[in-house]
């Protein structure tokens, strides 16, 4: 079935040139020299990328969220000004994750929500900055195991039991989760708004099938696209990417409509070592994910292939793509650097975990490593420190941030 919609283009322009992109031009392409006629006046009072309330930055605003669960302390680190702020306790946090600006504090009795105040709009051939107040955003009713996935205009949860429902942007924006939409079916991992639509693998038993909705909930097409014990997502450049028993599903808009392509391993790949979580760089079409204990996959979205790395016992993955080296926090506490293609072992830092855990991190549980478009992060929870890694300069620790708690949970957000 043929769909009409908007194509999502993410810029390819460097940050840096974005932004001074947008200080020269203004967006709106008015000459600041010129006076202004009525019209203009009247179109000025509200420039374009105007947001009430946020002011507006020459670069990317990056925050950290970082929580302890066993006492509930919460800080955001602000990486521009360094600034910790203490912000109200999230005691018995499961899992934190973010959609960019919002962090989720996935607990038992429900998902407190945290405007972190840092976030990016992406307008395709240029990019907007913003930072404003940090504060609460309400709570949803979605407990432990919910899937929380935004894009500019609605935020869908799944639940622990496949239940879907959205909600509107600009509620949240205002601090409220109202207006909830309940979507049909029973769904297999997480809603994915994507291309002004939400992608969905919907739950038949073992074998999840793609469906296409609307914004208002209404299934608008059903691609023939199977996806076999479905485990993790991400959004990149080229699509949604679903992980698969066999692999990933890439799902595109395309020319209106959408296709789904298959991305196979290449060969059987056991149980226990499938990707079962997806992490990237935000705009990367990189990913990652541990392949069972000491290996890691790595995802070319473009090329469609995928990589494995033997790595040695892997605590925690990632990478910021385009040619960079593949990040992994090993258990020696180090942090290591590979060339993704070749395999080769190519840096590593001193030891950051004061004590490294059992088992890998999945989702945001343990020490990970967040990576944005110049640094990489990894939390020290019983060292009580986050470390700044310039990834670009053989693994360098560019920045060690000290905290007075704890921060077992980590989300970058600003992206």
């Amino acid at each position: 079935m043929s769909l009409s919609l908007r194509r999502n283009v993410t810029a390819g322009m460097p940050a840096a040139l974005a932004a001074l992109a947008l200080l020269t031009a203004g967006c709106g392409g008015q000459d600041d020299n010129k006076p202004a006629s009525g019209a203009d006046r009247a179109t000025s009072a509200t420039p374009h990328g105007y947001v009430a309330g946020a002011q507006e930055a020459a670069e990317q605003q990056s925050r950290l969220v970082l929580n302890d669960p066993r006492t509930g302390a919460t800080r955001v680190l602000d990486l521009i000004t360094e600034k910790v702020h203490d912000v109200p306790r999230a005691r018995g946090t499961a899992e934190l994750t973010t959609d960019g600006r919002f962090g989720y504090f996935h607990a038992a009795g429900g998902t407190r929500i945290l405007d972190t105040g840092a976030w990016t709009v992406d307008h395709g051939d240029h990019v907007h900055y913003y930072r404003a107040a940090i504060r609460d955003a309400g709570r949803l009713p979605a407990a432990t195991g919910a899937r929380v996935r935004s894009d500019a205009a609605v935020t869908a949860v799944v639940d622990e039991n496949g239940r879907a429902v959205t909600y509107r942007r600009a509620g949240l924006e205002k601090g409220r989760a109202d207006s909830p939409r309940t979507l049909p079916g029973k769904h297999a991992g997480a809603v994915v708004p994507y291309a002004e639509h939400l992608l969905t693998l919907t739950d038949d038993g073992k074998t999840a099938r793609l469906e296409v909705y609307d914004r208002e909930g209404r299934r608008v097409a059903s691609p023939h696209a199977p996806c076999e014990e479905p485990s993790g997502d991400a959004v990149t450049r080229r699509g949604v990417v679903f992980g698969c028993a066999d692999g990933a599903l890439l799902v595109s808009a395309d020319d209106g409509g959408f296709t789904a392509a298959e991305i196979p391993y290449g060969a059987d790949v056991p149980a226990g070592e499938r990707a079962s979580s997806l992490r990237h760089r935000a705009g990367s079409d990189t990913l990652t994910s541990p392949a069972g204990d000491a290996a890691v996959w790595g995802l070319d979205v473009t090329e469609r292939t995928w990589t494995r790395t033997e790595t040695g016992p892997v605590v925690a993955a990632n990478t910021a793509g385009e040619g960079s080296a593949l990040l992994v926090l090993e258990t020696d506490g180090a942090l290591h650097g590979y060339d993704i293609a070749t395999g080769k072992h190519l840096s590593k830092t001193k030891r950051l975990l004061t004590e490294v855990p059992k088992t890998p991190a999945a989702d945001s549980t343990g020490p990970l490593i967040e990576v944005d478009r110049s640094r990489a992060y990894v939390n020290d929870p019983e060292g009580r420190r986050v470390y700044e890694i310039d990834y670009n300069d053989g693994l360098r620790i560019a920045r060690t941030f000290d905290l007075d708690m704890k921060p077992a949970l980590m989300a970058e957000t600003g992206r």
